[in-house]
């Protein structure tokens, strides 16, 4: 109903799992890395928990995504079932030929046709995975077959994998006494937790952009630290107060959001729990009914507003988002992105405007602007960490950016061309879009390429990362920056270094060996690849590109330059 009025193709915060409007924060992809994990354990539970709407139907999805085509996959999403009717389900969902449902059936019946299909699969070479999804709704006698399920084994190992999805309390389950032998057998678990601020307004501007957005952010940054209040930083919370957000401003005609409408959209959308907050103002009560009754009166608005909302807000043209699962599920930044020795930074072909990565960056970039112009009446206000002094100190040439890395390397530099210097010694530039969960993870001093969303921008050396706040380096002193102001004034581009490793087959293999912690002496090496990369939440390309190579030789305790950890 608003989407044409924001220059939207369509409705950015449907609660609908569309794979394109995917988001992974950083605990996101840690859960994922711990699913994969699983997968190599050779057997047993692999555990799963976090709120209602904190995002785990997602990280499973990603999960099945992820499953190497080797494996047999049972997923069952509506678990209130008897033991009988969970063994018919499994042998279901694997294929299996299993004795006729009736009076007749039992679980042996069941049990011993799922026994001979796993130990089959075994001699393959392929292995088995039952997922159950909102396994809070097991019952007792269920999770104990369930249990009984992982004796089925070789000498070598179990045959069956099995992975348990759901809320809190399933958590609490797992802890009573009687189910004491099932949890013991948990080999891998991961609580995920709602999305921190920073993390909520790239939530937001991601989901923007994927749905068509290319001007400024329409939430202003009270408004994002608002949502995220109300939200407390629950996706699906965040979907349902931000649509509503948005209705509210098309009713008003009005192409900023700002804290006011927020909270009465919670107050709409929340009732009670938000109502303390938002006060005795009016809300909108924005029915079909009553919108329809406004609509009229808004086209003439969304016609002079239309110019106010020509592309030029963001740092570059979102596509369709058809590459927002692969970016989501693992950063897009692959084996393309390798730097030709002798050039300048290049820029990853395999990293698309519509990737989370180049989003997240985007929204910054707006946000800037909203900061600047100030909402509800609020000024904007340069006399923050980050402005236009701080940016005035900065670099403001790509060379003169580079030669601040130079030193924690070890490098020289006063070179006239450093990226081509610096490839003769085994060193090569990486630039490419990012966001904090990638930075986190790859875990070294890089470029943040800053503006303020007037043109004018400046290169800022990330020297330091803590929960809540960051440290850039500027001159020769350091400055601690609040995470929430630096995602104002970052655009997402990212550049840093990393060490070529001129590995043979058998060493990379040896490495890649050493990062796992295990030896797989039948795989070849595009499959060890392939598995330290899903290990990682990268791409499995099974190819040893720079972000692959990096995390490997993070893994793998080569001397390379680390961030600083702060608060």
């Amino acid at each position: 109903m608003y989407e044409k009025f924001f220059g939207l193709k369509q409705a950015p915060f449907s609660i609908a799992p569309d794979p394109h409007y995917l988001f992974m924060s950083e605990r996101h992809r840690e859960a994922l890395a711990h699913l994969l994990y699983g997968l190599g354990g050779g057997g047993g539970f692999v555990l799963l928990t976090g709120e209602i709407g904190a995002g785990k139907t997602t990280v499973c999805r990603c999960f099945l995504e992820q499953i190497p085509a080797h494996c047999h996959v049972a997923y069952i999403f509506n678990p209130k079932l008897s033991v009988l009717e969970l063994l018919k389900t499994v042998c279901d969902e694997f294929r299996i030929a299993a004795p006729p449902a009736g009076p007749a059936a039992t679980v042996k019946d069941y049990v011993d046709a799922l026994n001979a299909f796993l130990l089959q699969a075994h001699a393959a070479g392929r292995n088995s995975v039952l997922v159950i999804d909102e396994a809070q709704n097991l019952s007792a006698d269920v999770l104990e077959q369930l249990r009984l399920l992982t004796n089925l084994e070789t000498s070598e190992r179990k045959l069956l994998q099995i992975v348990l999805i759901g809320q809190p309390e399933l958590r609490s389950m797992l802890a009573r006494p009687a189910l004491e032998q099932l949890a013991q057998r948990v080999i891998a678990r991961y609580h995920l937790d709602a999305l921190t601020a920073p993390e909520t307004a790239q939530y937001v501007a991601h989901r923007m952009a994927v749905a068509g957005l290319q001007t400024a952010l329409p939430f202003d940054r009270d408004a994002l630290a608002r949502v995220h209040q109300r939200s407390r930083g629950v996706p699906r919370r965040i979907n349902l107060l931000c649509d509503r957000a948005l209705l509210g401003a098309y009713a008003r005609g009005t192409p900023r959001i700002g804290r006011r409408l927020v909270d009465q959209a919670a107050a709409e959308v929340f009732g009670a729990e938000a109502a303390p907050a938002v006060g005795r103002g009016r809300a909108w009560g924005l029915g079909l009914a009553a919108t329809a009754g406004v609509a009229a009166g808004v086209v003439a608005s969304a016609l002079g507003v239309a110019v106010a909302l020509q592309p030029g807000g963001w740092g570059g043209r979102v596509d369709d988002g058809r590459d927002g699962r692969l970016a989501l599920a693992a950063p897009a930044l692959g084996a393309s992105a390798v730097q030709a020795p002798g050039a300048s930074a290049a820029q990853p072909a395999a990293a698309t405007p519509g990737t989370a990565a180049s989003v997240a960056g985007a929204a910054a970039a707006s946000s800037a602007v909203g900061a600047e112009a100030g909402t509800d009446g609020a000024p904007g206000n340069d006399n923050t960490a980050l402005g236009p002094r701080l940016l005035a100190a900065l670099p403001q040439d790509e060379r003169s950016a580079w030669r601040l890395l130079a030193p924690a390397w070890g490098l020289p530099a006063d070179a006239a061309e450093p990226c081509a210097a610096w490839a003769a010694r085994q060193v090569q530039c990486f630039r490419g879009p990012a966001n904090l969960a990638q930075v986190r993870m790859l875990d070294r001093p890089g470029l943040l390429t800053l503006s303020d969303g007037r043109g004018r921008s400046a290169y800022a050396l990330l020297t330091g990362i803590g929960a809540d706040a960051a440290e850039l380096q500027v001159g020769d002193s350091r400055q601690t920056v609040p995470l929430g102001q630096l995602a104002e004034w970052w655009t997402g581009e990212y550049a840093t270094l990393w060490r070529v490793a001129a590995d043979d087959p058998a060493t990379l293999a040896r490495r890649l060996d050493q990062a796992l912690g295990t030896a797989r002496e039948g795989a070849d090496l595009r499959a060890r690849i392939q598995t330290f990369q899903r290990a990682q939440g990268l791409r499995a390309d099974g190819v040893a590109g720079p972000m692959t190579t990096m995390q490997l030789n993070r893994a793998t305790g080569v001397d390379e330059p680390r961030l600083a950890r702060g608060r």
